[in-house]
């Protein structure tokens, strides 16, 4: 090869290095808008602005699926929002999704051009709003099949890839409710008992289970969890029950941590926690005077953090093999011509950088707050509270029938 074929050559890597380079942070730029627009509360807006790019095969489609699929969500759009975390849990289930030639320029360049698979806690917590989705779609039997996903999906990370995962308690909480909800108490104590194994400090978790313990008739259980949470803890007859109905908010509160590039080294990724104002909601039925804060069950942001700080010595290793391969490829060059080799290592090095992709509409934490009413139509208002306790300027107001014996499902995302 004459020194001009190959002073071509290595400016055509060059010249690919450099693309990557700037595409490899393309999508926070090209869905700015879109974010503005949703954590200004116009949900709307940010579905419409990501429908083309969700629809179209690119490296980040799998983001578009589950940035679009929460605006769609809390806009109140569930058909249209299940059609998109179903595709998204679709392509986080395929194995081999990134093509070879992807995995080979991955090695030389950078994580950032290949397709975006999502991070194992993405795609178990697809699910979960899936089963969100259903629930306030009146589509318990569907909510159910996703609750259980959930957890196996979980099950198998943890005994099949080996990793450090629990079920999810807001999983199994929320499957509780719906049984109770379709009449199965069986089914539905079940859960409340794997629930309270899971988060024991659940403030919820000490009716439920004395509740149905009485109700099944299972004295031994009751006796258990009396002396487990004391003989003072207040539960509804089935006779109150059946006068009344209840109203159960699902409440997403703030923002999930962001990835950014870890502070020892800027070749890998680490999620950090964001602080919101809004901490806890209370929902008030006016007509009836009540109401009720409510308790966390779930933080998204602490599993992201713990899952990807579980992943850093992998990380590490991957990007050991990665400087290898670079160095005797800018070496080969650089046996042909010193400073075009120079020149390789160089662009090589400027693409090593963290991936820090990731699902930015998460909220922080997942909360429940459950309310029992008379039957009939209530003007219901949801108002965020800081952690002092004071309102946070954030509220919403709805206008519910509940029926007598049922139970009513709400959803609530705050921003601030």
């Amino acid at each position: 090869m004459n020194n001009f074929k190959f002073r071509k050559r290595v400016a055509v890597v060059l010249g690919s290095t450099l693309f990557f380079i700037n595409a490899c942070s393309t999508y926070p730029f090209e869905t700015q808008n879109a974010q503005n627009a949703f954590y200004s509360g116009d949900y709307d807006k940010a579905a419409q602005l990501l429908e083309k790019n969700a629809k179209e095969d690119s490296k980040d489609q799998l983001l578009y699926l589950y940035d679009r699929g929460m605006a769609l969500h809390l806009a109140g759009k569930y058909r249209e929002s299940e059609k998109m975390l179903l595709a998204a849990d679709k392509m986080g289930e395929i194995k081999d999704y990134t093509s070879i030639s992807a995995e080979i320029a991955s090695v030389l360049i950078n994580e950032n051009i290949k397709q975006y698979k999502g991070e194992d806690f993405e795609k178990v917590i697809t699910n979960a709003f899936l089963a969100i989705d259903y629930v306030l779609d009146g589509q318990f039997e569907d909510a159910l099949v996703e609750c259980r996903r959930v957890n196996e999906k979980l099950y198998k990370y943890k005994f099949e890839a080996k990793r450090n995962y629990e079920q999810n308690p807001f999983a199994r909480y929320l499957a509780a409710l719906i049984w109770e909800a379709s009449g199965n108490l069986t089914d539905a104590y079940i859960d409340y008992k794997k629930a309270e194994e899971l988060t024991p400090d659940f403030a919820y978790l000490k009716s439920d289970l004395i509740r149905l313990a009485k109700r099944l008739d299972r004295p031994e259980d009751l006796k258990k969890w009396k002396k487990q949470f004391g003989e003072e803890v207040a539960v509804p007859t089935p006779k109150e029950e059946a006068k009344t109905g209840e109203i159960i908010l699902i409440y997403q509160q703030g923002r999930s941590a962001v990835k950014k590039p870890h502070p020892e080294n800027h070749r890998f990724p680490k999620f950090y926690a964001r602080s919101s104002l809004t901490q806890t909601a209370r929902i008030e039925v006016g007509d009836e005077k009540k109401s009720e804060d409510s308790q966390k069950i779930y933080s998204v942001s602490d599993v992201a953090i713990k899952t990807l700080d579980d992943a850093y010595a992998v990380l590490v290793a991957k990007a050991a093999a990665n400087v290898a391969s670079r160095m005797i490829i800018s070496d080969q060059v650089r046996q042909k011509n010193e400073l075009l080799g120079l020149a390789t290592w160089i662009g090589l090095a400027a693409t090593d950088q963290a991936d820090v992709r990731h699902w930015s509409t998460l909220p922080e934490t997942l909360q429940f707050a459950r309310v029992r009413v008379a039957p009939g139509v209530h003007d219901v208002k949801i108002v965020g509270l800081t952690s002092a306790g004071q309102t946070s300027g954030e509220e919403k107001s709805f206008q519910i029938n509940v029926a007598a014996g049922k139970k009513v499902f709400l959803n609530w995302r705050s921003l601030q």
